[in-house]
């Protein structure tokens, strides 16, 4: 039986048992037979159908998957029966009514009309034919709502990562094979996604409570530590008890270590190195809304929405997240490798797109690009004729590069995975940015806090480079290049809230002010 009606022919066999209780003796079983109820034959051609999109403009963007739908169903309804709408019609419209779950608006373009079909609003009726189209064309809006915005505005936002786009041959498909994309399993959604929007769901839970009051603080305030005693250090404690922070909230006002245990997990999660004093920056963190929050979950589960979520199937790759300032070795599933990274700051900001590693380069030169030497290498040997020599930096072909060796902006290794933006992994000789907990300061590329580490990791199906010879070629003050066995694929990302896989919820800094240009646009509409 297809799930989106039943059928219209019902017969019951009624047997009837009586018995004479006096004489003791049975009468015969009788059968009543119910009358053969005449089959709902609604046609929706492609007359019909044009003549709908003539009352409903604005959802005409879905006329031809529409079409299509009804041709394949032998232009009859989909979504009712006999007794009106089908079940699954009511599950569709419920989803709908509960897309604020997913972080989104339910903004249906006629949604008067589409409540009146549920409301048995008689003021509002609509014909059976409109009534079926009117859920045709949900069907799509809500496909596309969940598939996230188009490629169009994805580029248009800078995300430069693939994505697996909404096919909704396969979505109309789904309604003849019982199964539909209201079903997480068959979605098939990026697993960050889900996890997010947990997290959503617990923070609307806090908002609804009240959210958490402002940590209020005197103009001198400059830090708390272990044995200080304050009326701010009471309202910490309520504060990190409201996200879990901290177990129990003793409104003790005294700073112990549990405070500053708890604080220290509240400081990881939200990009901060754990330090043994609250600082002012801490107090200000702690003081964003509960509602700012909800936003950059919200706006970090649309990112999530275009990520193609085969991409987790891969048995080893590498993973930056630019705000986080991370790169991850997953491999089968699990964390292999992790390391701090230094990435592009606002005016050269890193890429957000994907690349399969292919090599790694030791004692490295490096080919300065034509704006660095336009906007550095030129004005420097304008001011002092020897700048070239005391850069160790040389003219090659026309161009400029720097000769290998541990004061190579590049440091003793790099990672390709050619692409147009000519972005790469690498060492650096500056070693102490590392210690900085924003570190937004490159040129574009990864800087890689643990670089030797990096390419032993990668090179470990290959037993011929075991470390000792990785140092050697690192070393060797002579550029030489190494092939990958296996590509690995790269994919630099751009999250400002992540969920990790012990279930912390992690917030981090938008460096490159892109939420609130992506929260624009999904509360636009």
């Amino acid at each position: 039986m297809k799930i989106w009606y039943t059928p219209f022919i019902a017969v019951v066999f009624l047997i009837v048992f009586s018995c004479n209780s006096k004489a003791d003796k049975k009468e015969e079983n009788s059968i009543k037979t119910v009358e053969k109820i005449p089959e709902l034959k609604l046609t929706i051609d492609s007359t019909r159908i044009s003549k709908f999109y003539e009352n409903y403009p604005k959802l005409d963007k879905f006329k031809n998957d529409v079409a299509s739908l009804y041709q394949k169903n032998k232009s009859t309804q989909l979504w009712q029966d006999n007794k009106g709408v089908v079940e699954f019609g009511n599950t569709l419209f419920n989803q709908y009514k509960n897309l604020d779950q997913e972080g989104l608006k339910a903004n249906y373009p006629y949604k008067d009309e589409l409540n009146s079909v549920f409301e048995n609003n008689p003021a509002k009726k609509l014909s059976k034919e409109d009534t079926d189209l009117l859920l045709s064309n949900l069907y799509y809006y809500y496909g596309e709502k969940v598939g996230g915005f188009d490629e169009k505005t994805v580029l248009s936002l800078e995300w430069l990562l693939p994505r697996k786009k909404l096919n909704y041959q396969v979505l109309s498909d789904s309604i003849f094979k019982k199964s539909t994309i209201l079903d997480d399993k068959k979605r098939k959604m990026f697993s960050q996604y889900y996890k997010l929007r947990d997290a959503l769901k617990d923070y609307r839970e806090i908002e609804k409570k009240g959210g958490w009051k402002t940590i209020e603080t005197g103009d001198d305030y400059k830090s708390l530590k272990v044995g200080d005693s304050s009326n701010v250090i009471a309202q910490i404690r309520e504060r990190l008890f409201v996200t879990k922070d901290l177990k129990e909230d003793t409104k003790s006002a005294v700073c112990d270590t549990v405070l500053i245990k708890a604080m220290k997990n509240y400081e990881l999660r939200h990009g901060y190195a754990p330090k043994n004093t609250i600082l002012l920056e801490h107090i200000k963190d702690l003081n964003i809304p509960v509602s700012e929050r909800i936003k950059t979950i919200i706006a970090n589960m649309e990112r999530c929405r275009w990520i193609d979520p085969e991409l987790e199937k891969g048995q080893k790759y590498i993973e930056v997240n630019i705000p986080e300032f991370k790169l991850y070795i997953i491999e089968d599933g699990k964390i292999a490798f992790t390391s701090a990274v230094v990435v592009g700051k606002a005016m050269t900001k890193t890429v957000v797109f994907s690349g399969m590693m292919s090599n790694i380069v030791f004692s490295p030169y490096w080919n300065v690009p034509p704006s660095i030497i336009k906007s550095e290498i030129k004005p420097g040997m304008a001011r002092d004729k020897n700048y070239l020599q005391k850069k160790n930096l040389e003219w090659n072909n026309g161009s400029v590069r720097q000769l290998p060796g541990r004061n190579n902006s590049l440091g003793l290794v790099k990672f390709l995975f050619p692409n147009s933006s000519n972005i790469y992994l690498h060492d650096t000789p500056s070693k102490s940015l590392f210690e900085r907990e924003s570190r937004a300061f490159s040129h574009g590329c990864v800087r890689v806090a643990k670089p030797r580490e990096l390419a032993i990791e990668l090179l470990k199906p290959d037993p011929a480079w075991n470390p000792a010879r990785i140092d050697k070629a690192m070393h060797a003050g002579k550029e030489s290049w190494y092939t990958l066995k296996k590509k690995v694929p790269v994919y630099i990302g751009y999250f400002t809230a992540w969920v990790d896989r012990e279930g912390n919820l992690n917030f981090y800094k938008d460096i490159y002010q892109r939420d609130e240009s992506l929260l624009k646009l999904l509360t636009e509409e």
